[in-house]
């Protein structure tokens, strides 16, 4: 039974990386795609910052700061236009990233999108260690009822790494987010 089951694990990833095609890769190799943007548009108090960092060979983006929910605040995010990028028939959003045992999310914003708070939100827990997380575009929750309930992938227009929600310390090292097919 135990063998079955390893067997057809290494089946199903085998498959998974055969027919899965990468669309869109950052892995923070270049400076100045990434802009970072607080509640403080909005009157909030949550302040933070993002780096480029280099960890052994590996090239990273940080972000820290403190989310606050004083003055109906309470978000943190870095964000990366993708106008230029065909982003058609993508199924998947991997994120390999690593920080302080805290819940972030990935907020897309679509060319539905077109007020400030409206996004497209999926959520993950780091741990200490680097873990990759595959979020299915079509797990994506709309932030309200204006919004197409589905995104349609070739709409995508950006892409977020989001501090929310609460007020804590967010630490987040991220190694690299792609779009796979």
């Amino acid at each position: 039974m135990y063998k079955k089951f390893i067997f057809t694990i290494i089946i199903l990833s085998m498959s998974f990386s055969s027919n899965s095609e990468t669309v869109f890769i950052d892995k923070f190799t270049s400076n100045g795609d990434w802009k970072i943007i607080t509640d403080q548009v909005m009157g909030g108090v949550s302040e933070g910052e993002f780096n480029y960092k280099k960890i052994g060979k590996d090239f990273t983006i940080v972000l820290t700061g403190n989310v606050s929910t004083k003055n109906n605040g309470g978000f943190i995010q870095i964000r990366r236009n993708l106008n230029n990028v065909n982003l058609n028939q993508v199924k998947n959003l991997m994120v390999q990233a690593r920080g302080n045992n805290e819940k972030y999310f990935i907020h897309l914003r679509t060319t539905f999108t077109i007020l400030p708070w409206q996004y497209y939100q999926s959520s993950f827990v780091v741990e200490n260690n680097f873990k990759n997380f595959v979020l299915p575009i079509k797990n994506f929750k709309r932030s309200g009822y204006l919004l197409p309930k589905e995104i349609n992938p070739k709409n995508i227009k950006s892409v977020a790494i989001v501090a929310f929600g609460k007020d804590y310390r967010a630490e987040l090292i991220i190694k690299e987010i792609s779009f796979i097919k």
